[in-house]
């Protein structure tokens, strides 16, 4: 049977499924279980695909058609144009989280600084900023072991040296240290939210997706924290649900920051929201 004939079956087949980009998904699972490229297919889909790859594509598809993530599946997920590992300890990295590294990245003059990543996962926020910024240090923590393991992995394969990822509970091995950025993706769905049982979101990790006062306790609790750790006009940003851009941005005021503004994602929904630390943090003359 030849690779577009299989395309075609396995795009019928992930439609009837529910899957929201059929063809697309058919043809990267291809791509990963033939070893070939986009353009590869499209010069050469009246091939005859057999054997070990045929067998393998027709695995990934029944596993895409029960509804496991396609990026899970192949191990990977591009994110700002960098190419990471991703495994079912870890979010997946979404289009989405973009918007907030670039509105980082407009706090982030060119020359020397230093950037915190919270709750890291895969890397993803840490290592965008690093391979924008070479002159700065950033920093990646996660409280879970295998998260930094991996995103330690992705640091390596891309060849960026200014970023090392820690195991931390938020900022309980940071002692001391201080930030001129931090940027935190952290849980925010309510435990019970209906869409964490549909989507990839069902084979993610729970505990990187749900948090406590309807999806508002782990932003509330880096909103107190988070000041801290940033220098004197540090940057906090934060990715939240759409329908909480103003409960962050009330307890970002109260916890003293200034210049607080939301920021909306690629679907103009206000997802994404910015504080200021004080010019003179408390105690200071």
């Amino acid at each position: 049977m030849t690779y577009d004939t299989l395309l075609a079956r396995a795009s019928r087949r992930l439609q009837q499924a529910g899957s929201a980009s059929p063809r697309l998904d058919a043809e990267v699972l291809m791509m990963h279980a033939a070893s070939v490229t986009r353009a590869w297919l499209y010069a050469w889909g009246d091939r005859e695909l057999a054997g070990v790859p045929r067998a393998r594509f027709e695995a990934l598809v029944a596993a895409r058609a029960l509804g496991h993530p396609v990026a899970y599946l192949i191990g990977e997920r591009e994110f700002w144009g960098l190419p990471l590992r991703v495994d079912e300890a870890t979010l997946i990295p979404r289009p989405d989280t973009e918007c907030l590294v670039e509105a980082l990245l407009a706090k982030m003059p060119h020359g020397p600084g230093k950037a915190l990543d919270l709750g890291t996962g895969t890397g993803a926020i840490a290592l965008a900023l690093a391979s924008e910024r070479p002159e700065w240090h950033v920093i990646g923590v996660d409280k879970v072991p295998s998260a930094v393991h991996l995103a330690t992995a992705n640091a390596t394969r891309l060849a960026l040296s200014n970023v090392t990822f820690w195991v931390s509970d938020w900022f309980s091995a940071l002692g001391n240290e201080t930030f001129d950025v931090i940027a935190a993706n952290p849980p925010y769905i309510a435990e019970d939210d209906p869409h964490l049982a549909q989507g990839d979101v069902r084979f993610e990790p729970r505990s990187a997706l749900v948090a406590g006062d309807a999806g508002l306790a782990d932003l509330y609790h880096l909103a107190r924290t988070a000041r801290a750790h940033l220098m004197a006009d540090g940057w906090l940003g934060l990715e939240h649900g759409w329908e909480q851009a103003a409960q962050v941005r009330e307890a970002l005021t109260q916890a003293g920051y200034t210049d607080v503004v939301s920021i909306v994602d690629l679907g103009a929904r206000e997802r994404l929201t910015l504080g200021r630390a004080p010019a003179m943090k408390d105690g200071q003359h």
